[in-house]
């Protein structure tokens, strides 16, 4: 692939490109802004080790539509979260509450009981990552 290639290539994604010994180095303009960054759940639990065994990604878009409350649950892994859209309140079985507007990030519970409800009259949309184990589930039901 030729440099002048590779220059058009990158300048339609908004960041200029400059190509040297065949690597690419980003020019900015770009931002990059830590939306979560923590050692602890937002319950202010301190998050646990992560598990042994080959480790296994899962990236999930969630839609939540008005007026829907989520089953009570956990997560046995950790994950995080950014409300796209919408608005969404998560309680724990313990009681604490966390109140999320389009934006906000969250590092999730784990192993804490918990529920989602959407409490606004739009869908909320939120993306969350998971960092677990291949093959294991990253939500159990609790019944």
């Amino acid at each position: 692939m030729t440099v002048g290639l590779v220059l058009l290539l990158a300048g339609a994604s908004g960041c200029v490109h400059v190509a040297h010994k065949e690597h690419l180095v980003a020019v900015p303009p770009y931002a990059v802004e830590t939306l979560a960054k923590s050692t602890r759940s937002w319950d202010a639990a301190l998050l646990p080790p992560y598990p042994s065994g080959q480790p296994e990604v899962t990236l999930l878009r969630i839609t939540i539509p008005p007026g829907t409350r989520l089953p009570l649950h956990h997560h046995p892994v950790i994950n995080a979260g950014v409300l796209l859209e919408g608005q969404l309140t998560v309680i724990a079985e313990h009681g604490k509450r966390l109140e999320l507007k389009a934006g906000d990030a969250l590092v999730e519970l784990v192993t804490t009981p918990h529920y989602g409800i959407n409490e606004g009259t739009s869908p909320a949309v939120i993306i969350v990552f998971y960092a677990g184990t291949e093959g294991a589930p990253y939500t159990k039901v609790t019944h």
